[in-house]
């Protein structure tokens, strides 16, 4: 079956235990724009909130479901290991540096990973960051900053970074992503883990900073425990549901796992699970976040798929109630 290559990332979705705090800090620290508050559409006792460039741009988001009584999370294998955003320049991460100094955020130093400057980080609940140049980028394009931002636009995150993957056995998630999702094995670099092996570079569709996926092989540690603080998993960008529906035929055909197509509303998606058990979803570009908000207030209120509408009032009773109208 032949299928077009996948576009690059299309969203990472992770797990927070304090809404209120998470909105804070995307927010207000991050300077990103908040284009949904919405419910888990598979636990809807909860948030699913979307941050973003300024419309929620495919490739653009990290999401999160806030679970609050999430215990912490301990680090390990078979996981996503770190989620990088994209800023425009080298120039951009001195501002950043600077910025996370006056906001004591912990951050390490500015250095060189598969020749980018970057900048890794860590949020209030430890969840892993990384920031990533785009001096030198070539491949899919990031998105834009909000003009609203509190953060100045020349410095502002524009979309996801490469994510990378920590695995206990590097050979059945390397045949994943080349042989069934069609990525590109482009190069490798060494680990910032001395004694460790090198970190091997996938990628997808045009390429570049947007469209890769790192993978790491660590024998020394054991397999990570979710919470608050980790990644649940990681989405890759399909044009349409005609050709969702095409990977979904070619798994089947495949004989692996998987959910079929789900309807989420502002996209459809797929999941299943790659062989050291992390969660890959294929979802599609849109239709996208204004279908039931104007892009003047993306974000603002709480917003329900129209198949959730008639529970409402049950389904409001049971969040926290959550200011986001804009303060900007």
């Amino acid at each position: 079956m032949s299928l077009k290559a996948l576009k690059g990332i299309h969203h990472v979705s992770a797990i927070t235990a304090n809404a209120r705090k998470n909105y804070e800090f995307y927010t207000q620290t991050l300077g990103m724009r908040l284009v949904k508050k919405t419910i888990n559409q598979d636990d809807p006792s909860v948030y699913h909130l979307f941050y973003a460039d300024e419309r929620g741009n495919p490739g653009t988001d990290l999401t999160f479901f806030d679970i609050p009584n999430a215990g912490q999370s301990y680090p390990g294998t078979n996981s996503i290991t770190a989620t990088s955003f994209r800023v425009p320049t080298d120039e951009s991460l001195e501002y950043w540096k600077e910025r996370f100094g006056q906001f004591g955020v912990e951050h390490d130093e500015i250095n060189q990973r598969n020749g980018r400057a970057t900048l890794a980080f860590r949020d209030f609940e430890g969840q892993r960051l990384i920031l990533v140049s785009d001096e030198n980028n070539v491949g899919v394009r990031g998105g834009r900053p909000w003009d609203k931002s509190p953060v100045p636009q020349e410095y502002g995150i524009r979309g996801l970074g490469p994510v990378q993957l920590t695995v206990s056995r590097f050979d059945p998630t390397a045949k994943v992503l080349t042989e069934v999702l069609g990525f590109r094995e482009k190069g490798k670099y060494p680990s910032p883990t001395k004694g460790t092996h090198n970190i091997y570079v996938f990628e997808t569709g045009e390429g570049g900073t947007g469209a890769e996926v790192h993978l790491e092989e660590r024998s020394d540690l054991p397999p990570e425990r979710q919470g608050r603080g980790s990644v649940h998993h990681v989405a890759f960008r399909v044009e349409d549901g005609e050709e969702l529906s095409q990977w979904a035929a070619k798994l089947k055909e495949l004989r692996i796992p998987n959910t079929g197509v789900v309807e989420r509303y502002y996209f459809k998606s797929l999941y299943f699970r790659e062989p050291n058990g992390i969660l890959f979803e294929l979802a599609t570009d849109g239709p996208g976040f204004e279908v039931d908000e104007p892009f003047e207030h993306l974000g603002e209120s709480l917003a329900l798929p129209p198949y959730f509408e008639d529970q409402r009032a049950q389904i409001e009773a049971m969040l926290k109630p959550l200011n986001t109208k804009q303060r900007f």
